[in-house]
């Protein structure tokens, strides 16, 4: 009976060691899913792409060589109003993943408490009243959560992946900004070229119908064709009202852009503008990864995926500190007297019981949050691909269409030329003349536009690859 008896605690003690030892093992295990990036659903090579990689996709500073165009692109990257809400949001995410990361270390703090207070007669249990004193100094910790299931972690987790997102997504806006400046800068060119032609074409044209009005008061020419010359020259008139209200309009969207900081500078001519190198990527895993859209898809998912480990961490015990250290006395005198040293130790442990099924919701809440994160990222990754497609097929259709397109203004004018030459000697009746000139003029304004639509098809490669790698907004270490 006394071996027995002498027994039972190495046995109690055995099964408290295992206990301990199985806690700490489920304590050191992690409780977020492990993550596993989403293959991309696109197709691994873009139609028509060749083998270069995009890290070879220059900066915008070498990639657009425009100095009128550098100058733009730094003032709307400097005073742009949506890129500064843009960094102050980074900023906002960078310190709520500060917060985060101080709720996993304790928070000690100085207290310093004076309470007086007074006991009635019928309370105080000596028949007169009494009146009390304490004060009390030191330093203490307060509702400390001991991390054993990584539920602090967690969190931590996602907050750091939220402010890299948000890092990433003011990139992808700072590449987007340069985008939408170079291609407004672009029809800026094109509008002030296409203006410069309808008024030089009008001028000609107003020429043109006073001389058909005097060789129809001498017998010349009939009023049709007066009528005719007089058509084609307020029609002209009507494209270059039209076009200066379109090139002014556009000076106002690339002030807005450029956060009105800088004037805006003479457009030059645009077949005089510098060309814009042609890209062509390689397979999109070298290529979409690097958006830094995808990237912040992809931060978004490793938050998702962590805050379901902290929705998991909710339905174990957790363990709350408190405790101080510090010295108290019924005299403010005698705070730092002989014997007054105090101090408590105050570890409260909650054990969830019964929720109504909140904890249950909430990892679902986190489940189903993550499955939309993960569509999300599919999806930004498939709309990356159509990006770089669309450029793509743009850029070699738009070269073609601009060849084609150089080529017919040449017939025009050499068409136009020989009517007139034929007029001259009474061959050709004067509305050939029109006609031909109708047609020269709007060649003209064709290959104006296709050089810009080409020249843009570039700019938009070059934001669909995601831009220079040197376009990036650093990401701070130690967060």
């Amino acid at each position: 009976m006394t071996k027995s008896r002498l027994s039972l605690p190495g046995v109690a003690a055995a099964r408290l060691g295992t206990s301990l030892a199985a806690l700490a093992l489920v304590a050191g295990c992690s409780l977020i899913p492990d993550f596993m990036r989403p293959a991309a659903p696109v197709p691994e090579k873009f139609a028509g792409a060749g083998e270069s990689a995009a890290s070879a996709v220059p900066g915008w500073q070498a990639y657009f060589a425009d100095p009128a165009l550098h100058t733009l692109i730094e003032a709307a990257l400097a005073h742009n109003r949506d890129m500064r809400i843009a960094l102050s949001r980074v900023e906002e995410a960078r310190a709520q993943a500060g917060i985060a990361r101080a709720n996993r270390f304790p928070t000690l703090e100085g207290q310093a408490a004076a309470n007086r207070s007074r006991t009635p007669e019928d309370l105080s249990g000596t028949g007169s009243a009494r009146t009390t004193s304490r004060y009390d100094l030191g330093l203490g910790i307060t509702s400390f959560e001991l991390d054993f299931w990584g539920r602090v972690a967690a969190l931590n987790e996602a907050a750091r992946a939220q402010y890299l997102a948000s890092e990433e997504a003011a990139r992808s806006f700072r590449i987007s900004l340069i985008g939408d400046v170079a291609a407004a800068w672009l029809q800026l060119v094109e509008l002030a070229e296409r203006e410069r032609l309808a008024l030089a074409t009008l001028k000609s044209r107003e020429e043109s119908l006073e001389l058909i009005r005097k060789r129809r008061d001498a017998g010349l020419a009939t009023d049709l064709d007066a009528l005719a010359a007089e058509s084609l020259a307020e029609s002209v008139r009507g494209q270059w009202a039209e076009t200066r209200r379109q090139r002014m309009q556009t000076e106002n969207g690339l002030g807005l852009l450029t956060g009105m900081a800088v004037p805006l500078p003479p457009a030059p001519d645009v077949s005089a503008y510098p060309a814009i190198a042609e890209l062509t990527p390689g397979l999109p895993s070298e290529t979409l990864l690097k958006r830094p859209d995808v990237r912040a898809a992809e931060q978004r998912l490793l938050a998702a995926n962590a805050n379901i480990g902290a929705a998991r961490a909710a339905f174990f015990p957790s363990i709350a500190l408190t405790a101080n250290l510090g010295t108290a006395s019924s005299e403010l005198s005698g705070l730092f007297g002989g014997g007054s040293q105090a101090w408590l130790f105050q570890p409260v442990l909650r054990l969830p019981l019964f929720d109504a099924g909140r904890n249950q919701a909430s990892l679902d809440l986190a489940e189903a949050r993550k499955v939309t994160a993960v569509a999300d990222y599919e999806k930004t990754i498939q709309e990356a691909f159509r990006e770089v497609a669309d450029a793509l097929a743009a850029q070699t259709a738009y070269r073609e269409q601009l060849a084609a397109q150089e080529a017919n203004l040449k017939a025009s004018r050499t068409r136009l030329e020989r009517v007139k030459a034929r007029a001259d000697t009474g061959i050709a009746n004067y509305l050939e003349v029109l006609d031909a000139s109708r047609d020269a003029f709007a060649a003209e304004q064709a290959v104006v536009t296709t050089r810009r639509l080409m020249l843009g098809a570039r700019v938009a490669l070059f934001r669909a690859l995601g831009g220079g790698e040197q376009d990036a907004i650093r990401v701070a270490t130690g967060v």
